[in-house]
Parts: structure tokens; C-alpha cells; sequence
């Protein structure tokens, strides 16, 4: 018998109660596992809470050998298009700290859990309009509401689009397309995204988590090794991206944060940064 026992491994019901703040978690006895990003229920609204609690969920979700898929999704009618009020107070309090806690180390471990720590294949799921929407682009498998909007609002709020995003559409959309995605707020639309190749599938709203686990239950019908080494081949494109570009994106990004002369996450500066988006034209200018 061993002198030593396994360190214990994450049990379902305890994360479920942790993140519940912020992600509501269903798991199916298959190990399917359903995470709904939300703030008091309704579509995100972005923040320094809910930017640390992203990271730290998927490296939760990784750690639990029970997951064998992971759905991703928002909650209400928009993925993200609005700051939580008090959301970023923490960090013009005490800028020089939360631009390494929040910005610089939260952002990087967002994106390379997704890739890194989950193992087990990914389905995002775009419910609607938003950005951050590396997040659900970056998963295996993505399938977008179809009259969602995707859209980067990092340059018009003044902001360096470096922290991760960049990284995603110079990916799936090449230099061209991306250079100008990221210039101008562009805002593409579900058809437009499906041509680009950023997307999977467009459905209507209240199809896609039914559609989503009609792709997992598929998934599931290969055996775990078979599923997880799946994950290994498909994601290595993502992986060498990652080290090449999200560091120094990010290193990057957090200088013009520094050097900025006013604030650029206030729910009253994002809310006029999209609006455009709302009213369905393709940039701020037009």
C-alpha cells in the first residue's frame, strides 16, 4: 500500500457553489458539463470580479477528471455588451496593482485555460450580441446565435486590443480582415461570421444549448482517451498562437493602459463605445 493518497480532486457540488455568482453549472451523469456566464442572472456585465472568475472556473473544470465536455454560453439576450456600474473601481483605485492582477495576469489565464488546462472538447456558444467573444471563438466547436453581433470595442474606448482577442481573430480571420476588425469596431453579423469560418453554425436563440448537447452527445460516443487526445490535435494551432502572440499582446496593451490620461472601462464609456452595435450599423462611423 502506498505511503501516500492522491490529493484530492475537485468535487462538482463544491465549484458549482463557488462560481455560482457568476456562472451557473449543470452537469450531466455523462460528465457533460453546461456553464452559463451571468451577472445577477441576466447577460454579463463586464468587471474585475467576473474577469477573475472566468480563469479560474476552466482551471476548476480541468482539474475535475468527472468533466467529459464543456458547453460554454452567456445567460439572457446578450453574450456581453455593458460594464458593471462599480465594476472596475477596484482597479482606478489602485491602478498599478489591478493592471498586473486584473488586466495583465487574470486576461492571460483566461485564454490559456481554455486552451491548456481543459483537456476535454469545448462548445462556445455565442447567445448573443457581445464582445469578449474570444472566449466562445477559441472553443472547439462554436455555434452563434443568429441575430447575435460580434465586435471589438478595445480601439473605440481607447483601449489596446492586445489581450487576447487580437490573438483570435488574426487567427480565424487573417491579417487583413483582422487589421480591420480590430481598427474599426467592425461589427459582424452571424452570416458574416459563419462565411469568415468563425463560427460553426447559426441557429435561433432558444436552439442553440439543445443543439450544443445534440453535438456532445456525438462527441460522446468515442471512448475518453480517444476524446481528450482529440483535444491535443485540434487545439495546437490555438497553442502555437498562444506563445507566439498573447504575452507580448498583452505587455503591450498594458503600457497604453498605463500611459492612458483617462479611464477607459466606465459602464457609461463602453455603454456609448457600442451603441453603435445596437443600432445595427456595421462601425462607430458609418
Amino acid at each position: 500500500m502506498s505511503l501516500q493518497d492522491f490529493v484530492a480532486m475537485p468535487k462538482f457540488e463544491d465549484y458549482k457553489e463557488r462560481f455560482k455568482d457568476h456562472y451557473t453549472l449543470e452537469r450531466r451523469p455523462d460528465g457533460v458539463i453546461l456553464a452559463q456566464a451571468h451577472t445577477l442572472g441576466g447577460s454579463i456585465q463586464l468587471s474585475v470580479q467576473n474577469h477573475r472568475a472566468l480563469g479560474l472556473l476552466f482551471k476548476a473544470i480541468g482539474a475535475d477528471p468527472e468533466n467529459e465536455v464543456m458547453i460554454f454560453t452567456g445567460s439572457g439576450k446578450d453574450f456581453m455588451m455593458e460594464a458593471d456600474p462599480e465594476g472596475f473601481k477596484l482597479e482606478q483605485e489602485g491602478l498599478p496593482y489591478w493592471a498586473y492582477e486584473y488586466a495583465y495576469k487574470d486576461g492571460r489565464i483566461n485564454v490559456s485555460a481554455l486552451v491548456n488546462d481543459l483537456e476535454i472538447p469545448t462548445i462556445g456558444i455565442i447567445n448573443g450580441s457581445g464582445f469578449h467573444s474570444e472566449i466562445c471563438l477559441m472553443c472547439d466547436i462554436t455555434l452563434m446565435a443568429e441575430d447575435a453581433t460580434l465586435f471589438d470595442p478595445h480601439y473605440n474606448i481607447g483601449s489596446v486590443p492586445g489581450d487576447g482577442i487580437h490573438s483570435c481573430f488574426e487567427e480565424l480571420l487573417g491579417v487583413k480582415r483582422a487589421a480591420y476588425a480590430l481598427l474599426t469596431g467592425e461589427a459582424i453579423d452571424a452570416k458574416t461570421a459563419l462565411e469568415y469560418g468563425m463560427v460553426n453554425e447559426i441557429l435561433p436563440r432558444d436552439k442553440l444549448i439543445e443543439r450544443a448537447y445534440k453535438i456532445a452527445d456525438h462527441i460522446m460516443t468515442q471512448p475518453r482517451t480517444t476524446r481528450r487526445l482529440t483535444t491535443q490535435i485540434i487545439r495546437r494551432p490555438w497553442k502555437q498562437r498562444i506563445v507566439n502572440d498573447l504575452d507580448g499582446g498583452f505587455g503591450i496593451q498594458m503600457f497604453g493602459h498605463l500611459a492612458k490620461d483617462k479611464a477607459v472601462h466606465s459602464r457609461e464609456h463602453i455603454s456609448d463605445s457600442t451603441a453603435y452595435v445596437r443600432q445595427g450599423k456595421k462601425n462607430r462611423f458609418d
